[in-house]
């Protein structure tokens, strides 16, 4: 029989994993290559100091957290709790598992171990082998899907992959093979949130040559993300907006390998297209990319199965009647929201 007091003790724990992993989000896209990280002191079931890591070169959450403590004498009878394994490695910043034990906390609670080759279990057994209780995989499901795109690009070793496009009521990308407006403007805004919150975004050669894309965040607030091309033949001319200088682009074509200024050409074989992307991808560091590509490559992707989530938009007033068919797509959606005329399904690949 459990005891009663080991279930509140956990549903304690589970409360300040939660409020980890609000502060952790507050850094969508800012962290990279880095997690999003939370963590929060508690001191005799109050919280005396909170923090989370807002960049990569800056301090870690469980840092910021420690210097947010007013009364640093309460932090030896405090229990710190974080929603990833701390660190045990020297990188831009020194170990926090290390300066954990340097404060002597009396306990330390993890949501999700770190699978990264550099922590690996490491961070918690230097804190347990300094005599620190610790407890780990609090919300662990939780806490594992919000660093989605650091633990596919480190397990996988490919980017975390987010298939989008808009279609018409009666299935069509555009009107008669023309660019056309399908989504609305706060679809759009969606849109753009999305690139700001996302490493990268991909099109193909005829997205570029028939819509001239930016591929830049307009409408919120912002990075922009890095542009990835397919563009095999190398057809896209140089003056289109994918080459001017407001975001690093990467030229996946058949022939050159080179950089000039913001523009990297990388070469693959056609043959070995998806295979070689993602292996190309990995090697550029791009840990998550939006697919935003025309029918052709999004069918790909769909076909092989290659990909982590999907976001598809549909106008059901607009009857375009002839057109690029919308891909093959038959999944049940894992969420839905309207926004006016347009509904937008989320679905995630189990």
């Amino acid at each position: 029989m459990t005891s009663p007091f080991l279930f509140i003790h956990t549903m304690q724990d589970e409360f300040y994993i939660k409020r980890c992993i609000e502060l952790a989000q507050k850094s969508l896209g800012n962290t990279y290559p880095n997690p999003m990280v939370g963590s929060v002191i508690v001191h005799n079931g109050k919280i005396i100091g909170e923090g989370y890591h807002r960049k990569a070169g800056e301090a870690h959450a469980e840092i910021n957290a420690i210097h947010s403590v007013q009364d640093k004498s309460l932090i030896a009878e405090s229990v710190i709790y974080v929603s990833l394994e701390p660190c045990a490695h020297y990188g831009k910043t020194p170990p926090c598992a290390l300066k954990i034990i340097e404060l002597g906390f009396k306990k330390v609670v993890i949501g999700a171990m770190d699978s990264h080759d550099k922590v690996n279990g490491k961070g918690k057994k230097l804190i347990q082998d300094a005599g620190i209780e610790v407890v780990s995989g609090i919300l662990e499901e939780e806490c594992t899907a919000l660093n989605k795109r650091f633990f596919t690009y480190h397990e996988k070793q490919r980017p975390y992959i987010i298939l989008k496009w808009a279609e018409s009521g009666d299935g069509f990308l555009d009107c008669d093979f023309r660019p056309c407006s399908i989504s609305n403007g706060l679809v759009n805004q969606l849109v753009h949130q999305m690139r700001a919150d996302e490493h990268a975004i991909l099109v193909g050669t005829r997205t570029a040559l028939n819509d001239n894309p930016g591929l830049t965040v307009r409408n919120v607030n912002g990075k922009n993300p890095v542009r990835i091309l397919i563009d095999f033949e190398l057809k896209v001319p140089q003056h289109f907006s994918l080459f001017n200088q407001e975001a690093k682009t990467v030229v996946i074509n058949s022939s050159k390998d080179g950089v000039k200024e913001n523009i990297h050409y990388r070469s693959i074989r056609k043959e070995h297209f998806l295979t070689e992307l993602m292996e190309t991808l990995y090697r550029e560091q791009i840990q998550s990319v939006i697919i935003e590509g025309g029918r052709s490559i999004l069918q790909q992707f769909i076909d092989a199965g290659l990909w982590d989530e999907a976001v598809v938009i549909r106008n059901y007033d607009l009857q375009l009647h002839n057109g690029t068919k919308a891909p093959a797509f038959n999944f049940s959606d894992h969420a839905s929201k309207t926004f006016r005329n347009n509904s937008v399904s989320f679905y995630i690949n189990k």
